[in-house]
């Protein structure tokens, strides 16, 4: 029960009405204004874009060799062989980005499925969205939506998924806005104590699927709008039933309890009684010992503009030169070998070509697609589900988690990105066959 002084502070939760309603309003109900149907923080962010116009490519290199040039200066690559290496990732993203703003460099970056691709509809976006959706954020977080969700989820949330309650928010979160969101959210909570390691992995690796926004892209791409519904609510499903079963799976079953920078925890307290009231009295006691709004923002954009700085070199090197492996190289042909036991199971056609598109995967999760536009539907409909549920790839979301601070090693993220797509393929497989 909460103690008898935030019993006595009622008056301080027209914060958590306030605050939170703005922030469910930012982030989850989709608004018409103009062509587009999306949240308002996508608004926003397309609103600035607008009025940045073609100074918006100028800005994101901004980003991307402050981005780059900031980890050589606090000495990097002395940390770690993956800090290393990415720091030379992030050198070769600010190179690529200078070339391709000033029109130098090679033909091949400026074919459509290169340069266009990666830095308009990767860098242009993620260098707004994730400062905007920061600010935004502050309004989510810290004023008690997060512990009054956490109270009420509890009972779902932590036997099926072993996350606490409030980790609903964050599914949510990437699901209506984009995975860089989520990961904000996430890492934020993480560092305040509120998720220990083992959580913040599942939830990094789980929940931060990309946006449903981008799931229409997929969708049209694959000339799948006409089974919309059956596409969405089977992605939806498939995705978080995966992230349910590797949750208690090797490696992420066997991941540190410890909390972020040794901190005691703020343990989830099992509810006893109504579990409304005892909801009502967590939001209360957030919100008596909240920061004010200004700080929030403060600290929120802060980490939004440094993961802004830490993902777009990074996304912009590695997303290219996967492009160059895929489509140059016999590489991802040998390495989608290791999916034909999960796929050769099944009377589906164009087995080898779903192998290579769920492979790919790794790279960007736009891929698959591209390579299965012809495939039968069945086919294309499996690489659709596969490609949002597999929810891992080097192209945006490893460097995105790689710049939070739960720290999950490369390898570690390889294989549960193995364990998601076999999953998802397993399940998806059937399910297409018995609907085409």
């Amino acid at each position: 029960m909460i103690n008898q002084q935030f019993q006595d502070k009622g008056k301080d939760m027209w914060k958590f009405y306030v605050f939170s309603i703005i922030g469910i309003i930012l982030f989850f109900i989709p608004i018409q204004i103009g062509k587009d149907n999306t949240i308002l923080v996508d608004h926003i962010h397309l609103g600035i874009r607008s009025l940045l116009g073609d100074l918006t490519a100028y800005y994101a290199l901004i980003i991307i060799i402050i981005g780059a040039i900031l980890p050589v200066i606090r000495m990097d690559f002395k940390k770690s062989f993956t800090d290393c290496v990415l720091v030379i990732f992030k050198l070769l993203g600010a190179v690529i980005g200078i070339m391709y703003v000033f029109k130098i460099g090679p033909k091949l970056l400026f074919d459509k499925d290169y340069g266009p691709f990666l830095f308009d509809k990767l860098m242009l976006p993620l260098s707004v969205l994730i400062p905007v959706g920061a600010i935004a954020l502050s309004f989510l977080v810290g004023y008690g939506l997060l512990e009054f969700i956490g109270v009420l989820m509890q009972p779902i949330m932590r036997p099926i998924f072993k996350t606490p309650g409030k980790s609903a928010v964050d599914a949510v979160a990437s699901f209506v806005g984009s995975y860089s969101l989520g990961l904000l959210i996430t890492n934020r909570v993480y560092k305040d104590g509120m998720y220990n390691k083992k959580e913040a992995v599942i939830i990094a690796t789980g929940f931060s699927t990309v946006s449903a926004t981008f799931m229409v892209i997929v969708a049209r791409t694959l000339d799948l709008m006409g089974h919309w519904n059956l596409f969405f609510w089977s992605t939806l499903i498939i995705t978080f039933v995966v992230t349910a079963i590797s949750a208690h799976l090797p490696p992420i079953s066997r991941e540190s309890e410890a909390y972020y920078n040794n901190q005691e925890g703020q343990k989830e307290s099992k509810v006893k009684g109504n579990y409304m009231k005892a909801a009502y009295d967590e939001a209360k006691k957030q919100s008596y010992q909240s920061l004010t709004l200004f700080k929030n923002i403060g600290l929120n954009l802060k980490d939004g503009v440094e993961m802004t700085m830490a993902i777009l070199p990074s996304i912009l090197s590695i997303g290219f030169l996967g492009l160059i492996l895929a489509n140059f190289t016999p590489i991802i042909d040998w390495l989608s070998y290791i999916f034909y036991p999960f796929i050769y199971i099944f009377p589906i056609d164009d087995k080898p070509l779903l192998a290579k598109a769920s492979m790919i995967s790794i790279i960007e999760m736009f891929l698959p697609s591209l390579l299965v536009v012809k495939a039968a539907i069945e086919v294309k409909f499996v690489v659709a589900i596969t490609s949002i549920s597999a929810i891992i790839f080097f192209s945006a979301l490893i460097p995105c988690i790689l710049a939070t601070d739960i720290k999950i090693p490369i390898w570690k993220l390889v294989v549960i990105w193995f364990i998601r797509v076999a999953l998802t393929l397993l399940i998806a497989i059937p399910l297409s066959l018995l609907i085409f």
